[in-house]
């Protein structure tokens, strides 16, 4: 009904409930837009753009998905408008539609409804949750709506609708109103769709009067309208739509005429949520000095959500409260480090591109010299590099070739095969993407974060790109890590960097590319080129975010 009302977590949540009833169930996450992925959209625009395993960049909703299910998802789990519309025009064009006109319906539609069976039998799945993206009635949805629509068609006892809505709380009035819920039901029938399940996001809990009443007028049974209000945690939705009368996965399964089992291993989850929104004896203040907060006259914090998430999950096990501070790099250009007093560690996470970099470098600077713990995530490893090739080194103007090309001094460098790549403004899907193997260095902060708290059956640290060479993976000083960068450690410093005791913790295999960096006589000074937030989970946190944490406690 409107974006970012909570479909994602309503889907994860969903996903979550079948999967403890012990059903194989995956997600698809279909964006309206003609990008062909997310990757060359601005975070401001369009939230974080999360990476999978096997290398596609995506909606941050993959994110939700993976951490409620624990699953690793692939490129099929993702659907955009430009893929079928590509995929559409590129059959024409070698003439596998054998002549006829190529039409919106069936061929779009067909096409949707292929990219929807094909997940399903990627994951050899029983049950497809697709999420459809944007609200509804918009001009740009309205072809995914009918696939959905003629799919319900030929297979009714297998399709539901699902309906994410919205009933605002007026503060002056003390009341919900259900309208705006049945105006957006109304909308979906006139494209020949009845939901046959509601979901009624609110800031309240819907009371039985407007319960009945949105049941009257949306003609749906009120036993299918489910309650999803605000909560102090999203982990907790599952535990929500679980303890309602007629159990939203029990609902679905009968509709679907499925056999409805009991839930299990929902223990742990339970206990997470407890964990979650624990009141802790101790509090860590982390400054998070980011790029991607301003929108506008509005501040969002959907840029870093995996980053929040993954501090959270290992603030959860370590058993501490922490407060975050959102610090515009840009800020600390203007005002100086004096905004940072006061933290106890400090995170500098990813970012393209020159603007506010100067800012991040004398965060890191104030990290380094004040033995403040720092953690710095992709961006934030190479701006940690070129801080020390300027202020120990005494490289003077040390930079990356993506915010100078010019620089004396390219401590961060293109990768060789990517110049090709920007010489023809060929940006879209052509960085390296996706895990990739990381040979972790003995003795290391970064071995002793996974060697203490990595130990986990089944973590994706320890899981292969199903698309790339998995022989290497028996070592035990190896790791798989997700990846989403173009510009890379430049090797000719790597000598000149050694010798004053600079430490590579993380190399890829056949040692050229730089994969984790760290300094001696710190209490927690670790970068990586890889984005370990990624596959961070509220079960499994992520070994270094948990080390970092420990840091600051001490």
């Amino acid at each position: 009904m409107v974006s970012g009302l909570g479909k994602g977590i309503t889907s994860a949540s969903l996903a979550f409930l079948l999967k403890s009833r012990g059903f194989v169930v995956t997600l698809v996450k279909c964006d309206m837009y003609l990008n062909i992925d997310a990757g060359t959209i601005r975070p401001q625009e369009h939230g974080e753009v999360f990476v999978t395993h096997d290398g596609i960049e995506t909606d941050e909703d993959l994110g939700h998905y993976e951490r409620f299910i624990h699953e690793n998802l692939r490129r099929q789990n993702y659907i955009t408008t430009g893929q079928i519309y590509q995929e559409v025009i590129r059959r024409e064009r070698a003439f596998e539609y054998e002549g006829e006109d190529v039409e919106a319906i069936p061929h779009i539609t067909d096409e949707i409804v292929r990219r929807i069976r094909l997940a399903g039998t990627t994951h050899k799945a029983d049950i497809v949750i697709v999420e459809l993206g944007g609200t509804v009635g918009e001009y740009q949805n309205g072809i995914f709506y009918e696939a959905t629509r003629i799919l319900r068609l030929k297979h009714p006892k297998d399709l539901i609708h699902v309906h994410v809505t919205y009933l605002p709380y007026l503060e002056h009035l003390g009341e919900l109103k259900s309208k705006p819920a049945q105006t957006s039901v109304k909308i979906l029938n006139g494209l020949g769709i009845q939901p046959e399940i509601i979901i009624a996001r609110s800031e309240k809990k819907i009371d039985k009067k407007r319960l009945e009443r949105l049941a009257l007028f949306c003609n749906i049974r009120p036993e299918h309208i489910f309650m999803n209000p605000n909560v102090d945690t999203i982990y907790k939705v599952p535990l929500i739509f679980h303890a309602q009368n007629h159990h939203l996965a029990s609902s679905c399964l009968q509709l679907l005429s499925l056999k409805n089992g009991k839930h299990k291993n929902m223990k742990a989850w339970k206990e997470l949520a407890v964990r979650a929104t624990k009141v802790w004896s101790k509090t860590v203040r982390i400054a998070m000095v980011g790029k991607y907060f301003v929108t506008g006259e509005y501040e969002l914090l959907d840029s870093y959500v995996s980053v929040i998430e993954a501090v959270k999950h290992a603030a959860w096990k370590t058993g501490v409260n922490v407060e975050f501070s959102w610090i515009d790099s840009e800020r600390i250009e203007k005002e100086g480090t004096k905004v940072l007093k006061g933290h106890d560690g400090i995170v500098v996470p990813q970012g393209w591109g020159s603007r506010g970099t100067e800012g991040k470098i004398q965060a890191i600077t104030y990290a380094r010299e004040k033995k403040v713990p720092y953690l710095g995530l992709c961006f934030g490893m190479q701006m940690a590099t070129i801080e020390y090739a300027r202020n120990v080194l005494h490289l003077q103007k040390a930079n990356t070739t993506e915010a100078d090309p010019n620089t004396p001094h390219p401590v961060i460098h293109v990768m060789p095969h990517q110049k090709e790549y920007l010489e023809k403004k060929q940006y879209g899907g052509t960085i390296r993407l996706g895990a990739w193997p990381c040979i972790v260095k003995p003795g290391s902060t970064l071995e002793k974060a996974y060697l203490e708290h990595g130990k986990v059956k089944n973590a994706p640290w320890h899981q292969p790109n199903p698309v790339s060479d998995s022989s290497i993976q028996k070592k035990q000083s190896v790791v798989y890590e997700r990846h989403r960068h173009r510009y890379e450690f430049n090797n000719e410093y790597k000598e000149q960097f050694e010798k004053s005791g600079f430490i590579f913790s993380g190399t890829s295999p056949d040692g050229q590319l730089v994969e984790a960096i760290e300094l001696k006589k710190h209490p927690f000074f670790v970068g990586t080129q890889f984005h370990p937030e990624y596959i961070s989970r509220p079960l499994t946190p992520h070994p270094l975010f948990v080390s970092f944490l420990k840091a600051l406690l001490k």
